[in-house]
């Protein structure tokens, strides 16, 4: 028994016929007779007696409808309780430039409107950095990258974070449209890159460790002309035309017009993919509010991608995978 189903029990008494029903709370009719059947078949009784003049309670019907409405009132009591005593706390949350550019307001926006009490505490900073602040216990949440997580066996001896896979993301060559040959692809391998001057972070970033393996297979030295640790300014000299870079679609979600300043091309090496996490602190160490946060930024990240609003993502159904 559902309290669904509870709730069309006692508006079709309230209003005396299905039909009307219906239309009040938006269903179709036949879908509500079938719960209407299904709730007598579960209490093995008749709970309406139907006419061409519309519906009556039964007897059983009429004990049954007093009782509903008793449950529903509580229903509803609960609800209001658990509104009222909103979460309250801080929330210390990490993400690199490139998911930041994409996530970050989504994100605030989401947690202002679902649990305005809680102050969220947002870090943009290389993922590197996010992972020794995670392990030092200064940030509740971060979204870490495959290669950052499992670079260090030392790293993963020292912490006890839950880990979430949550979406893929390609690699795109990225180039300033002016100083783009109008014959270039909106599809390359690495090989092809083999010429092109890059733009790229440096070593300890988790996308460059990502990068260099990928090259390392295709046996590709890549022309690397600048490293730049600042995606503001790594892509403000990609627009100046001093290189193109490598970089998930997100890198260009700041711009309003990065259709028109910016080319894009698909890498298409199968394995020249980087993977998000959501790790965090485990259970146990979490608050009630960082937990919370936790359901948001998923929600939140699995809507932008299946929107098309996250570029080149693909979200992973991996809860298995997890690891707490």
């Amino acid at each position: 028994m559902e309290l669904k189903q509870l709730r069309y029990f006692v508006r079709v008494v309230e209003l005396g016929s299905l039909s009307r029903a219906a239309l009040d709370m938006g269903l179709v009719q036949s879908g509500l007779s079938q719960q209407i059947s299904r709730l007598e078949g579960e209490l093995c009784t008749r709970l309406l007696q139907r006419s061409s003049q519309g519906v009556t309670p039964t007897e059983a019907g009429v004990a049954f409808y007093r009782e509903a409405q008793l449950t529903l009132r509580h229903a509803d009591q609960a609800r209001r309780a658990a509104q009222q005593a909103r979460l309250t706390g801080t929330v210390s949350v990490g993400l690199a430039p490139t998911t930041a550019a994409v996530l970050g307001l989504p994100l605030m926006r989401a947690m202002r409107r679902r649990y305005p009490d809680v102050r969220l505490h947002m870090v943009e900073t290389l993922s590197g950095h996010l992972a020794t602040m995670l392990n030092a216990r200064q940030l509740d949440l971060a979204v870490l990258f495959d290669s950052r997580v499992r670079a260090s066996d030392s790293l993963k001896a020292a912490r006890r974070w839950c880990v979430v896979p949550m979406l893929e993301e390609d690699l795109f060559f990225v180039s300033a449209r002016a100083h783009t040959r109008a014959d270039m692809p909106l599809s390359l391998e690495l090989a092809q890159l083999q010429d092109e001057a890059l733009i790229l972070p440096t070593g300890p970033h988790g996308l460059r460790s990502t990068l260099d393996a990928a090259f390392a297979r295709a046996q590709v030295s890549p022309k690397v002309v600048l490293e730049i640790d600042s995606l503001a300014m790594l892509m403000e000299a990609v627009g100046d035309g001093l290189g193109a870079t490598l970089q998930p679609g997100a890198a260009v979600a700041r711009f309003a017009d990065a259709d028109q300043r910016f080319h894009m091309a698909r890498i298409s090496d199968p394995l020249v993919k980087r993977q998000n996490l959501l790790c965090s602190l485990s259970d146990d160490e979490l608050s009630p509010a960082a937990l919370a946060a936790r359901v948001v930024l998923a929600d939140v990240a699995k809507t932008l991608v299946r929107q098309g609003l996250w570029v080149g993502a693909t979200w992973i159904d991996a809860q298995k995978e997890a690891s707490c």
